[in-house]
């Protein structure tokens, strides 16, 4: 099998003959490793391609997740909803939030992927770059969105959509309900574009910021509906905040994977979700961008021996930090040998 069927196979209760790698990567780590100006790898498809396909010759053991992403940071579903977007040459976007907060946004509808911000771009060039990856064997088999409550915080600011949903609790469950309309529909979109998909990945850390019981009333509803509408696919759940109080009720959202952070005890965490798939934890900073391959491998073996490699699959806790070197990547595929 090759490494995304591996992954794919692990996902939905399978075992294989080893602990199959997968990371998450995108601007943050790519052009730098690379050595291209940011504005290059977003820009210019040809630039795109190449550096992706180099990652699968140079890493033929990793899965890549969700893969060939076009995406501009964390820009495309803010800039669909009027947030300002600044743009940097050696590293993504900034987002500065809606001018007027809450009450500006309040009332407002989901927006069109196929109209809105970035992200009919993001689909056009999807579309064609479909055509040229399957050409090449590599077709696009993820495809990839921010969660409703990590939109809002972009919108917002985090600490306003914190307080917001306190204070103002009725107001952001309306804007919570257009930006899960607007992730369900530009998810669709992008598997329109690609063409059929197996997978979905949705990233939202700020659950995990939240009470139990906030994330029940203002977490769990959302990203229930989101998962249910990609039910039949591979449903990726990126969420690295620390939050070892919520991990039975992460477990009960209905996804397959969780990727989680490396501050919480993977065998903690293999006993509060039995029936998922774990994808982690090596800390992405402090052990797989700032350590030596010895520490990498050290590390990467604990979370095999902890699980018993039972449901595993080894990564990063949270996606690749950038700074990480292909000898460290090396050495994390190396650890399951």
């Amino acid at each position: 099998m090759n490494p995304w069927e591996q992954f794919k196979k692990v996902a939905t209760g399978g075992s294989v003959d080893r602990v199959p790698v997968a990371l998450i990567v995108d601007s943050p780590w790519l052009p730098s490793y690379a050595g291209i100006d940011t504005f290059d790898y977003f820009l210019l498809p040809e630039v795109w391609t190449r550096i992706n396909l180099q990652l699968l010759t140079r890493f033929p053991d990793v899965a890549w997740i969700p893969g060939f992403w076009v995406e501009y940071g964390m820009a495309a579903e803010p800039s669909a909803f009027g947030a300002k977007v600044v743009w940097h040459h050696d590293r993504p976007p900034s987002i500065a939030p809606v001018r007027g907060g809450l009450a500006a946004l309040d009332g407002i509808g989901p927006a069109d992927p196929y109209e809105d911000g970035f992200m009919p771009l993001a689909l056009h060039l999807y579309q064609e770059a479909q055509a040229r990856l399957t050409a090449h064997g590599a077709p696009i088999r993820m495809v990839a969105a921010r969660g409703p409550l990590a939109v809002a915080g972009w919108l917002l600011g985090v600490s306003e959509l914190m307080v917001a949903l306190t204070v103002e609790r009725d107001a952001c469950a309306r804007l919570l309900d257009a930006l899960t309309e607007t992730i369900i529909r530009w998810l669709a979109a992008q598997a329109a574009a690609v063409g059929g998909v197996e997978g979905i990945l949705l990233l939202d850390d700020i659950p995990g910021m939240l009470s139990p019981r906030l994330f029940d009333a203002m977490a769990a509803p959302y990203l229930t509906r989101i998962f249910d509408a990609f039910h039949g696919l591979v449903r990726v759940y990126h969420n690295d905040t620390p939050c070892p109080f919520l991990a039975s009720r992460i477990g009960a959202l209905p996804f397959e994977v969780w990727n989680f952070s490396h501050e919480m005890d993977i065998a903690v965490v293999q006993q509060s979700l039995p029936a998922k798939a774990l994808m982690g934890n090596v800390p992405p900073l402090g052990i797989l961008a700032r350590g030596t391959p010895g520490e990498v491998a050290d590390w990467a073996r604990l979370c095999v021996d902890k699980t018993g490699g039972r449901n595993l699959i080894l990564s990063a806790g949270g996606g690749v930090s950038p700074g990480t070197t292909a000898e460290n990547i090396d050495a994390l595929v190396l650890a399951t040998q």
